[in-house]
């Protein structure tokens, strides 16, 4: 038998005083013997068929008690913490207080604990989305978008302006050394984009073909000390010359035949985009309004458990595109001291998530229960392709099933939030939460009709006299 006690320490710590009998640990004892026979070699026995008063004899009991106590201790252990309910975020600390030469065996585990956090306020978050409603400036700006990809470019001996294509030799140097990247000829870039340096649409602001332009800009990079030197020689302005806002070029652009169907049209997509991009950030903003109300630090042992979650999962990304971690900060501009602190922050942010989500389900009695662990289970098995029996008795091999439930429970406690949230626009208004389902269809009504069709010719059957 295996009996538990626990005590609280400081430091968010508690320790467990495990006792094992010494009948329980005289099975664990057999079994080091079993195992040392299989190595043994003892003249006239095959190997593993020594038995234990022989190997006594030989070997005395000391060995095979360390090699139980070395074995046993560690299942010991999370039999003791899952019969006292211990939430352990780290590795034990196992002090062995008797049992060492004979008898009953106990020990000391001194572990930490997952901390319960308070976020006060948790019932009333102001969450802001973006408006769901669309506008017909909105509707003006897609045309404009599809009106630009049909514009052509037409030389111009004016001064460049905003929104012009300049042809450019452009150079590049730090300390007279060439910039990769910023050395090129003919090069066509757009006054304004900023798609290189904002010092270079500056500069190519009023200027006119012949140009020679020499400045400095600024290094993306903050730790780099010299300026990049920019030589750039202009060759060739364009103007972009859009076409008119009409039938022909509605018909020209689209599947429709008018300008009047073309903004139907979009303004009927927007009217799917705009309510779920909405919906999306409410989500988003309200997990992120939660962990502000969190002040304590969470603790370390969990926070460096999800950076290397983060991160195993940025490097299984990669690989899946046959790209590697120095690819990655090469494409972002980043260094790996900038990753890792990046990591940190979103791992803290990550962890203090979960402790205000798992405070929320508590205080509002949110459990996960067996219909929505079942759920989630299939879900689960669909992803992996796997059979749900299947996957469910792993979990419990694995005592995972409880992280599910936990999980569950998260995610009912994060859905509670949504629907007590305060939602408004970026002005501050109050946004209705019909707004942010998309509008009914045609298809929608039609088959919602459908569906009632039945019941309604039912209750005209019943209606008609025997």
């Amino acid at each position: 038998m295996v009996r538990t006690s626990v005590e609280p320490l400081e430091g968010n710590r508690v320790k467990l005083v495990v006792e094992v009998d010494e009948e329980e640990f005289e099975r664990a004892v057999d079994a080091a013997f079993k195992r040392i026979a299989r190595e043994a070699r003892i003249p006239g026995f095959r190997p593993g068929k020594a038995p234990r008063r022989l190997l006594e004899a030989r070997i005395g009991t000391e060995v095979a008690r360390q090699e139980a106590l070395r074995e046993a201790l560690p299942e010991y252990y999370e039999r003791a913490v899952v019969e006292a309910d211990v939430d352990a975020i780290a590795p034990p600390e196992i002090d062995i207080t008797a049992g060492q030469d004979s008898g009953a065996v106990a020990f000391d585990a001194v572990v930490e604990v997952r901390p319960k956090v308070q976020v006060p306020g948790y019932d009333h978050l102001r969450v802001t989305v973006p408006d769901p409603k669309v506008t017909e400036a909105e509707v003006d700006a897609q045309v404009e978008r599809l009106r630009s990809q049909f514009g052509e470019l037409q030389v111009v001996s004016r001064p460049a302006r905003d929104g012009d294509h300049v042809t450019i030799d452009i150079a590049g140097s730090i300390a007279d050394e060439p910039v990769e990247g910023l050395t090129a000829d003919d090069y066509l870039y757009e006054v304004g984009s900023e798609a290189i340096l904002p010092e270079l649409d500056a500069e190519l602001r009023g200027a006119k073909v012949g140009d020679i332009l020499v400045f400095n800009a600024e290094h993306p990079d903050p730790d780099q000390e010299h300026p990049i030197r920019l030589r750039v020689l202009v060759k060739e302005v364009k103007e972009k010359i859009l076409p008119d806002i009409d039938d022909e070029w509605a018909n020209e652009a689209s599947e429709f035949e008018t300008v009047a169907e073309l903004r139907e049209h979009l303004r009927q997509r927007l009217a799917e985009i705009k309510p779920a991009q909405s919906k999306a950030a409410l989500e988003d903003g309200t997990l992120a309004a939660l962990v502000q109300l969190v002040d304590e630090e969470p603790p370390g042992a969990l926070v460096d458990a999800e950076v290397e979650r983060q991160a195993s999962q940025l490097v299984s990304r990669l690989r899946s595109q046959n790209l590697s971690i120095e690819d990655y900060l090469q494409a972002t501009g980043r260094t790996g001291e900038e990753l890792g602190d990046e990591l940190r922050r979103r791992a803290t942010d990550a962890v203090k998530a979960d402790l205000a989500l798992r405070a929320v389900a508590e205080a509002e009695g949110i459990e996960g229960d067996d219909d929505a662990v079942d759920a989630q289970i299939h879900h689960m098995a669909h992803q992996i392709h796997e059979d749900p029996d299947e996957v469910r008795r792993r979990l419990e091999r694995a005592d995972q099933l409880q992280a599910v439930r936990s999980d569950v429970a998260k995610s009912k406690a994060l859905e509670w939030l949504v629907g007590h949230a305060e939602i408004v626009d970026e002005e501050g208004r109050p946004v209705d939460r019909d707004d942010l389902e998309p509008p009914r269809t045609e298809s929608d009504e039609l088959t919602a009709d459908t569906t009632q069709q039945p019941a309604a010719e039912a209750s005209t059957v019943e209606e008609q006299p025997a």
